[in-house]
């Protein structure tokens, strides 16, 4: 009788045991510096290709378009938890690599070198809410991950930003500014595309895909930013 660990093709090796295999240098991704590819791009042709295929896998088993906008935010809340750490230790300037601590000074960041890592420049428009003190909003009059999209019309109130808006709410969550969720909304002028009473031809909108990621931070966070800018004045 054959014993567990025999080799059933009779070479006389031991076989080998299912697990994490290791190249012949011994080194894995774990050991590459972290400023290796500090400046690498990745092609747009590349990235459609990927995203494409990430929202074909999210439509699986989906009933409507909040559901899928629900799967794509989760799929990119993941890289914003690693995205924050990341590009805090790339950082060659000792305060930029600081965790921000306010606000504003996170809002900031996201907009000026989360943008600008994610898509070679920094975000269009930042607002607070005048209403919501809670809330603030981060304009993209064109974001790339709408650009290679074509929507059928059964889905053309599908905005595929949802994606960035969860990289959005991992970064504000990794550095402890919890949200009760970023989302994204399309607020390109729907209007323009009508002619006038004259019958003139009908304006194209300079920004179609314009983009704003509403971001909406728990109260708790509001009542921290107080108690903090108490303690600095």
């Amino acid at each position: 009788m054959a014993t567990g660990g025999a080799d059933p093709t009779g070479s006389g090796q031991q076989a080998s045991t299912p697990g994490l295999r290791y190249p012949s240098n011994k080194k894995t991704i774990y050991d590459r510096n972290l400023n290796r590819s500090k400046n690498a791009e990745l092609s747009r042709a590349a990235f459609a290709y990927l995203f494409v295929e990430m929202i074909s896998y999210a439509q699986r088993n989906v009933r409507d378009i909040a559901a899928l906008e629900k799967r794509l935010n989760e799929q990119g809340y993941p890289l914003g938890l690693r995205l924050l750490d990341l590009l805090l230790s790339r950082s060659s300037n000792p305060l930029a690599s600081i965790r921000p601590t306010r606000i504003h000074t996170l809002i900031q960041w996201v907009a000026q070198t989360l943008w600008r890592h994610l898509f070679g420049r920094p975000a269009d428009a930042l607002e607070r809410s005048a209403t919501d003190a809670t809330q603030y909003m981060l304009y993209d009059n064109d974001p790339m991950v709408s650009t290679y999209i074509s929507l059928p019309r059964e889905m053309r109130g599908l905005n595929c930003a949802a994606f960035v808006a969860g990289i959005v709410e991992g970064v504000c969550d990794g550095a402890g500014f919890a949200t009760e969720g970023v989302t994204a909304h399309s607020v390109g002028d729907q209007g323009s595309q009508e002619g006038d009473a004259a019958g003139a031809a009908p304006k194209k909108e300079m920004w179609p895909d314009k983009t704003v990621f509403l971001i909406k931070f728990k109260q708790e966070v509001l009542e921290r930013e107080e108690i903090l800018a108490k303690g600095a004045g």
